[in-house]
């Protein structure tokens, strides 16, 4: 047997996606810029698929821009942003936690002449409000905070941080990627000038996402070429992809509510089949603020390579913080934010659920966790 449970890194394209898509390969292969019937075709996919993603997150059609995913929709919004009103300031503020394409965007604006200012969190992986509302200042022009971290599922009070940032002049940008088929993503609600989203997370296809940005954000757009997405995403948008994560959508925020209870059980079943085997372990985050499909363990006995090792051996398919590079490894930034330098940050797992899963996976996982720790027990 063996047991897939890496679904936040990415999920498997979902049957009815796929049909969508094999669909529009096969008989709607036209360029959605021509003005022939075979594109206008083209065209007419793609209207509906930025409708149904529009609808999704309350917002207006022409508000929604095509990408490849995430991490260009990050790169364009908050570069795009930034560059676009540096003429009134140029502090910009994040936090420690960031995925990767929102980070490493921030530390190259540095080397542009920007300020960052980087917030801290506390050990369940929140923001500290008033160190943000300390920080903005009049020449903020840019905040960006994920609504749920990718390693531990902490779920930020996006309501408070709302709150304080429309007290400022500041843009409110969200990385909402690990959010869509768990929480209600409404950018009204949240009062968002940019979010970013990718297909993959949701049963979607690899190579394509979505970036709202809401009407009359002052943005530079810095992909140059053809007059696509109204002139702000030079390229033939590739409409199979895009009709792809938005039936993916469909189905993701038609199931939501039935999901969530599932993997709230498997939520529960894992963390209560350890304890009952006496496994010693932490939870890394929050049990309260927190999504059900993301579960971040620390296991004092062994260090997470030889557990990752280990448990791929015996077919548990999971991951960590941590990355190993031609032998060193480098500590999760997201748990060395959270816990400083304690040993956690390098033996702690991630295992991310998905609805497809059922109770003897869980049951399979439970089991071999038992296995590794008996052994490093006994010896």
């Amino acid at each position: 047997m063996s047991v897939y449970a890496d679904y936040a890194a990415t999920t498997p394209i979902k049957t009815e996606v796929l049909d969508e898509m094999m669909s529009i390969y096969k008989t709607h292969f036209g360029n959605p810029s021509s003005i022939h019937s075979q594109g206008r075709d083209a065209r007419r996919y793609l209207d509906e698929s930025r409708r149904t993603v529009a609808n999704f997150l309350n917002a207006k059609p022409n508000e929604v821009i095509f990408t490849s995913g995430a991490t260009e929709s990050n790169n364009t919004a908050i570069k795009g942003i930034a560059f676009a009103n540096q003429d009134k300031g140029k502090h910009l503020i994040t936090t420690k936690i960031e995925h990767h394409s929102v980070l490493h965007v921030f530390e190259y604006l540095e080397k542009q002449g920007f300020e960052v200012t980087y917030l801290d969190v506390n050990e369940e992986g929140l923001i500290d409000l008033k160190q943000l509302e300390n920080n903005l200042r009049d020449d903020t022009i840019l905040v960006s905070i994920m609504l749920v971290n990718n390693e531990v599922g902490t779920v930020q009070h996006v309501y408070d941080i709302q709150s304080l940032v429309r007290k400022t002049k500041a843009y409110f940008h969200m990385d909402a990627v690990q959010a869509i088929g768990h929480l209600d993503v409404d950018v009204v609600e949240f009062d968002v000038d940019a979010l970013s989203l990718t297909a993959h997370k949701f049963g979607g296809p690899k190579g394509v996402g979505a970036l709202y940005v809401k009407q009359g954000t002052q943005m530079q757009f810095l992909q140059h070429g053809g007059e696509q997405e109204s002139k702000r995403r030079a390229g033939t948008e590739n409409i199979a992809q895009i009709v792809g994560l938005a039936k993916a959508l469909e189905l993701a925020d038609h199931h939501r509510d039935q999901h969530n209870v599932h993997l709230a059980a498997l939520k529960e079943q894992l963390i209560v089949g350890l304890q009952e085997r006496s496994v010693p372990f932490e939870l890394n985050g929050s049990m309260v603020d927190s999504t059900n499909h993301i579960i971040n363990l620390y296991f004092p006995f062994i260090d997470v390579e030889t557990f990752l090792t280990l448990l791929d051996l015996a077919g548990v398919y999971v991951s960590s913080g941590s990355a190993c590079t031609a032998g060193s490894t480098i500590p999760s930034h997201v748990l060395a934010a959270m816990f400083g330098e304690d040993e956690r940050v390098t033996r702690s797992i991630r295992i991310s659920l998905n609805e497809a899963m059922t109770s003897e996976d869980i049951n399979y996982i439970i089991i071999e966790i038992q296995k590794i720790y008996q052994k490093f027990k006994e010896d």
